[in-house]
């Protein structure tokens, strides 16, 4: 089974943690549908969407627990993004921890499964 990325602030982990759902960053919500990333997308994402963050949090998601709802949709380069349009069941994840923070400009992503 493959498994997807979310990087997301610890605050709004925690809330998902209490709500039993997560409903996305202000970033999904205007968008429309909650930005993943594949095993091997998670370091530019990092880079580019979240440089100079600290409380960051990495969640794994089981793809195939999302259903339909979620899509592969061309962004950054071309590239194929999953996106799902929907609010993520606490029951799809497959673990949650913390991202490393950055050192002189750069984050250590930890190696992941795909």
């Amino acid at each position: 089974m493959a498994t997807i990325y979310k990087i997301s602030a610890h605050a709004e982990w925690t809330a998902a943690n209490e709500a039993g759902f997560y409903g996305g960053s202000d970033v999904d919500r205007r968008d429309g549908f909650i930005h993943f990333s594949t095993a091997a997308q998670v370091a530019e994402t990092a880079a580019r969407h979240f440089a100079g963050q600290t409380g960051l949090v990495l969640v794994a998601v089981d793809a195939a627990s999302l259903g339909d709802a979620l899509q592969w949709e061309r962004a950054r380069g071309g590239d194929l993004f999953p996106h799902f349009y929907g609010k993520i069941p606490l029951s799809a994840v497959r673990w949650a921890a913390s991202l490393p923070e950055e050192t002189g400009g750069k984050r250590a992503v930890p190696e992941l499964e795909p």
